[in-house]
């Protein structure tokens, strides 16, 4: 194992559960199958998983009874891994609720949908949208952490302000935001700044870009984003070719070389301890992106290089999905 959250031993590369229920990105496996990508992930020693309350067509159908069940199947894998809850949200239609009400009632939801099967060792809000609501409600989840229902808070998709601001209210156990070769701002606007200085550990989700930077077809529906859209394509596959180069130096998939290179910027200088968390639909794509690679830091020096003359052409979301972006002004508590 690489690094401790809350007291536990968690590993280099988590497992993001999104594909096993989300709708239009999910497999249609069965359950025992589900449980089969699960028991393939913490075989490979990744015992970071990353779960949602609305990871699927409701708040029903989700990544928390796919736990449950593992868990009334496996009840000895239950305190081996370290599971990361995101809620906050109602659904269906997906909007976001910074409520201090609402924000309780989903905590409590995710614990329910567990059964007492295992603890749920982070939980956050999906989005941050008001500032006071929000702060309020971090307050709310503590609440739920000092009364041992779960083990701490975590946040997704904040700027830097917003950590340190969290900070002050509520310890924060790990911060969640898109980290890729495809998407690098977080290296550069402060986040990793603030994670470093408040030595918070960061889960970097989407490393393998949606699947684009795996070389192979990704998901249609995945063209909703606007770099993934027929007219920036083109743009973006320099970076493709460019990762399939590095990828047959070091003798490993794309996949394997995008993946690792997120987990390998927690030894660059001025970072903070970044896990990356792929997710897959499928036990052969669960041991690929499974497997470490080491990238020296030639090999870095290489990417960033690239990645200095590289700009990816389009927004990294559609507005549906920008509204909800933590762009707004933080005051200070």
């Amino acid at each position: 194992m690489a690094y401790q959250i809350l007291g536990k031993d968690v590993s280099k590369i988590g497992f993001g559960m999104m594909s096993l229920t989300q709708e239009g990105t999910k497999t249609q496996s069965t359950d025992d199958e589900k449980f089969a990508i699960l028991k393939a992930a913490l075989a490979a020693g990744s015992n970071s998983w990353n779960g949602g309350e609305f990871y699927g067509p409701n708040l029903e159908d989700n990544s928390l009874p796919v736990l449950r069940k593992y868990f009334e199947k496996y009840p000895e894998d239950a305190g081996k891994v370290c599971i990361n809850i995101k809620g906050g949200a109602h659904k269906p239609p997906m909007t976001v609720d910074n409520s201090p009400e609402y924000v309780r009632q989903s905590v409590q939801h995710c614990v329910d949908q567990l059964g007492g099967k295992a603890k749920i060792d982070m939980w956050e809000m999906c989005r941050r949208v008001s500032q006071g609501e929000y702060l309020e409600s971090l307050r709310v989840i503590d609440g739920f952490v000092k009364e041992g229902t779960i083990g701490g808070v975590a946040l997704t998709e904040v700027n830097a302000n917003t950590i340190r601001q969290a900070a002050k209210i509520v310890k924060v156990a790990a911060v969640e935001v898109e980290i890729s070769l495809f998407e690098t701002e977080p290296l550069h606007n402060g986040i990793c700044e603030a994670c470093v200085e408040l030595g918070i550990p960061i889960y970097a989700y989407s490393p393998l870009g949606r699947g684009f930077l795996t070389g192979k077809p990704f998901n249609p529906l995945f063209k909703m984003l606007p770099r993934l859209a027929d007219d920036n394509i083109a743009a973006n596959t320099k970076l493709v070719e460019a990762v399939k180069k590095w990828a047959a130096k070091k003798d490993c998939t794309p996949a394997q070389f995008a993946i690792n290179w997120v987990a390998t910027l927690s030894q660059r200088p001025g970072m903070p301890k970044i896990i990356p968390i792929p997710g897959a639909a499928h036990i052969d794509r669960v041991k690929e992106n499974l497997r470490e690679v080491e990238l020296t830091d030639a090999d870095m020096d290489e990417v960033d290089a690239f990645l200095v003359e590289f700009k990816p052409a389009g927004e990294r979301l559609p507005a549906f999905f920008a509204q909800w972006l933590d762009t707004n002004e933080s005051t200070e508590v």
